[in-house]
């Protein structure tokens, strides 16, 4: 009777509740474990079309298409044989209280890396960072970043809970060095003449090759501790077509992919997938993506250890 139940043979879709079917946790502080993978529902700050609160649930339903490989191609190590990880499930917070949301989630984030843990978010529009990059700059002082998307998020005009200013505010706030930043695949307008991150946009993107994409990344963050934040926008709508503010010309996939591969020997403190937007989504082809990315980003992580 208990072979009836057992969960070690995985038919595709079937108890799709946890992260690549990582262990569930409710308390991630005390969990015996090296990362901890947390939902960040809200789309409260989005500028355009809602949706990414359920993001989450859709990165975490596509991920067990990633589960049964073992080894994922091309790497040559299984990550759960190397890194513990565990999901905590989503961020609980007064519904359509932006407020109590940044509080909460600084404040979680904070009680995770102070366990010893690497945080690994699921956005969620990309506001969840700023609250996020706050918690990580009391552990590990003033970071780089590495930003993928379509759009810088640096705009000043911006209300309190905005997902276009995290990084105006971020370098004013002392979490990031805007000097040793990165933002990969930006092709919406920005003013240059007071730009202080670094751009590789997606033009340029596109014409690079992936190692000089890497090298200019590596020679921006240097040895400082970074956090890597992909807005699955920064992916052409043909891509990643679930999301916001979609923008035609961006990168594909496979690229996108081996650009991370190669950050391996980073300090990598933390990490973040947002704005994948369910409602918009064609065959769960974003939520993929997006669970892809996270899946590649933990592996990039553990190769790094």
């Amino acid at each position: 009777m208990n072979d009836l139940f057992s969960k070690t043979d995985y038919s595709l879709y079937s108890n799709s509740m946890s992260f690549v079917r990582r262990p569930m946790v409710q308390n991630p502080v005390d969990a015996n474990a090296d990362v901890v993978v947390l939902g960040l529902p809200l789309d409260l700050a989005t500028s355009g079309r809602p949706g990414a609160r359920l993001g989450p649930d859709a990165i975490r339903r596509a991920s067990v298409n990633l589960a049964w490989e073992g080894n994922k191609y091309p790497w040559n190590f299984n990550l759960f044989d190397k890194v513990k990880v565990v999901d905590a499930g989503d961020l609980v917070f007064n519904a359509g209280d932006a407020e109590d949301f940044t509080y909460r989630l600084e404040n979680a984030a904070s009680e995770i890396l102070r366990s010893g843990k690497t945080l690994l978010g699921l956005g969620g529009d990309h506001f969840v960072t700023l609250p996020i990059l706050r918690a990580h700059a009391k552990q590990y002082g003033e970071m780089a970043l590495i930003h993928f998307d379509a759009h810088t998020d640096t705009y000043a005009n911006g209300s309190s809970y905005d997902h276009g200013t995290m990084f105006y505010h971020a370098p004013k706030e002392g979490l990031i060095s805007a000097s040793h930043s990165m933002q990969i695949g930006i092709r919406t307008e920005y003013d240059k003449s007071e730009h202080a991150l670094n751009v590789i946009d997606a033009m340029e993107a596109n014409d690079l090759s992936v190692d000089e994409i890497v090298a200019r990344i590596k020679q921006t963050v240097g040895d400082r501790p970074v956090y890597v934040t992909f807005d699955i926008d920064c992916l052409d709508p043909a891509f990643a077509p679930g999301t916001g503010t979609p923008v035609i010309g961006g990168l594909n996939s496979d690229k996108v992919m081996k650009i991370i591969r190669k950050l391996v020997g980073l300090n990598i403190v933390g990490m973040d997938v947002v704005e994948v937007s369910p409602a918009y989504d064609q065959s769960d082809i974003t939520a993929l993506a997006g669970a892809t990315i996270a899946l590649e980003l933990l592996y990039v992580w553990a190769a790094s250890r």
